[in-house]
């Protein structure tokens, strides 16, 4: 009989066992899950971001030091070892992984309150707190703001032809911030990116940007069509300025660029148009904040600039 029951015990003890390497198993099975799930996330959004940068693999490996090799198993899912590594850290000190990495000073708490506050509102809700926020404390002079008209968009849309157009209706300087910005640096925009990279570039975007609203108070300007994927140059372009996006199809942006003479989006690249798309798909919740959109594609120049005027009028008055 003790024989009997030691066998049934120990039955019992390697079922218990079996169990508890199932439900091991099973967690870490939804622990890889999770981490597949986040580098998944993590290489989309870097893919997204240079997208709306308008920069090629090559070009960010170039300016981060990073092989092009790397960032594309980042970019598929397949990121290092040492980023979960940081998330992990991060979860165990429960704060969010970009809290952990941010440079500088931590933030005031008032300002992480705030952040976390704005973060759970709706989009809806969130875009009425921001514009509450601009209104109150962003010492904007409405009336001023009319007089700055800022046109963005993608490469080919047609700001500088209508720019000047509507600049000469209005009689109102008519500027274009990437030659203000190559005037102020004293070389070409691809010698800029050669010499001191996208983020030289950047810095240059927007010092240039303040040098044109404080010393215009009326204007027509044409912005980069990647000006809108640095967030703080942008939020100064739509708090200061009223924005027109114009937009046009990317087979009529492509097809402007190349009637132009410019052949540097075809060069090296037989996926040029699929890119295209994709910045314009990235980009197009970031075009859609401007005060205005007018559609260019299958009108021509001076329908363009007559939609232009009116919705103008229409969006100041």
């Amino acid at each position: 009989m003790g024989r009997k029951r030691d066998i049934v015990h120990m039955d019992e003890s390697e079922q218990s066992d079996g169990l508890a390497e199932v439900a091991s198993a099973s967690s870490n099975e939804q622990g890889s899950a999770a981490e597949a799930n986040y580098l998944t996330l993590l290489g989309e959004r870097v893919r997204e971001t240079r997208a709306r940068r308008g920069m090629t693999r090559k070009l960010l490996a170039r300016d981060s030091g990073v092989s092009e090799r790397y960032l594309a198993q980042l970019e598929t899912g397949q990121g290092n070892i040492s980023i979960l590594l940081l998330r992990q850290i991060a979860k165990a000190l429960d704060m969010p992984v970009q809290a952990l990495v941010l440079e500088g000073p931590e933030p005031p708490v008032d300002l992480v309150h705030t952040a976390e506050f704005l973060r759970r509102l709706p989009a809806a809700e969130l875009a009425e707190a921001r514009r509450l926020l601009v209104q109150h404390f962003g010492g904007v002079d409405l009336e001023a703001r009319r007089g700055r008209i800022a046109l963005i968009g993608l490469r080919g849309a047609g700001k500088s032809t209508l720019g000047a157009m509507l600049a000469n209706r209005l009689e109102v300087p008519f500027l274009e911030l990437d030659r203000l910005i190559e005037q102020e640096s004293g070389v070409s925009l691809s010698a800029i990116f050669d010499l001191y990279g996208q983020s030289g570039f950047r810095r240059l975007e927007r010092r240039c940007l303040d040098q044109v609203i404080e010393r215009h108070p009326r204007f027509v300007l044409a912005t980069g069509g990647s000006l809108v994927s640095e967030p703080a140059t942008f939020d100064r372009l739509l708090t200061m300025c009223f924005t027109v996006w114009l937009r046009a199809t990317p087979e009529e942006h492509m097809q402007r660029v190349i009637a132009q003479g410019d052949m540097r989006p075809m060069a090296d690249n037989r996926e040029s148009m699929l890119d295209l798309t994709r910045i314009l798909e990235v980009r197009e919740p970031l075009y859609c904040k401007a005060d205005v959109t007018i559609g260019t594609s299958g009108v021509t120049v001076e329908e363009s600039a007559a939609l232009l005027q009116r919705a103008l009028l229409g969006g100041i008055n």
